[in-house]
């Protein structure tokens, strides 16, 4: 399978791009960057670091649409949804890990996912999914006699806030304990805010650094806290997820599938 990245030139890109070199049944079929990059033209395995590959890195997904069947996007929320029109318009199957969409952007990513493939994750980690599963059955089991708070912590450049996974991971304990996350959720605390309420959900974050991804769900009630936590130590593991879900995505349907799907979780 020929895969395409987007953002080639980013810390994201480079590596999608050295886990495709290290993964069987599929290659390198182009890698895009800005059209005013200095990189254009260059070649896109000594860009990343793995060596030439004789890809030439574009300017835009309109000169490549014939090297690739499916595109991978760690991007900006503006610039996937282009690139998910892109993709529904050329016939190519689409892998989105951009984060911070807003529920409009997902309704359109959706729409166009209506025509052709797309696999979107928030984290395409494998041990991140495996961990949602884990707290879904945790908060089921305690119920609400347990308060439950989302710490995560990232890199000083992420823009948005808090991450995708957390936000991911609030929703799967609020489906958990039958509540709805956009009513429930309290986003950081400051000044005289009372007693905590027994049905929130709360989130912290934390900015800083090179931290990858770090997240922590606890759950604590009188007497006893339960802590689960993922760390993500390379921006490796999130590249080889996507790698898995664009050997997955090969001849499925037009539809919106996730990482439950491809990890067979559901």
């Amino acid at each position: 399978m020929r895969v395409a990245v987007i953002g080639a030139a980013g810390r994201m890109g480079k590596v999608l791009i050295e886990a495709i070199d290290g993964t069987e049944g599929v290659q390198l079929g182009a890698a895009v960057v800005e059209p005013d990059s200095s990189l254009v033209g260059a070649d896109a395995g000594e860009m990343s670091g793995i060596g030439k590959t004789g890809v030439r890195m574009a300017g835009s997904l309109n000169e490549v649409k014939d090297d690739f069947d499916v595109l991978i996007d760690f991007t900006f929320p503006d610039l996937t949804l282009e690139n998910a029109e892109f993709c529904k318009a050329n016939g190519k199957m689409l892998i989105v890990g951009t984060t911070g969409m807003t529920e409009a952007e997902k309704q359109q990513l959706a729409l166009a996912a209506e025509s052709t493939p797309v696999v979107f994750a928030p984290n395409m980690s494998v041990g991140v999914n495996v961990v949602l599963n884990l707290l879904h059955s945790a908060a089921a089991t305690l119920g609400d006699d347990y308060d439950v708070e989302i710490i995560e912590a990232h890199h000083r450049h992420k823009k948005d806030a808090p991450s995708g996974t957390a936000l991911r991971m609030g929703e799967v304990v609020a489906d958990a304990l039958g509540r709805d996350l956009k009513e429930c959720a309290v986003y950081g605390r400051e000044g005289f805010t009372g007693e905590r309420t027994r049905k929130e959900i709360g989130f912290e974050t934390i900015r800083a650094g090179d931290v990858v991804g770090d997240h922590t769900v606890l759950f604590a009630t009188e007497g006893e806290r339960i802590e689960i936590t993922h760390k993500a130590s390379s921006r490796m593991t999130f590249a080889k997820g996507a790698m898995r879900a664009a050997l997955w995505l090969k001849d499925k349907p037009a539809g919106l599938y996730d990482m439950q799907d491809v990890l067979s979780l559901k």
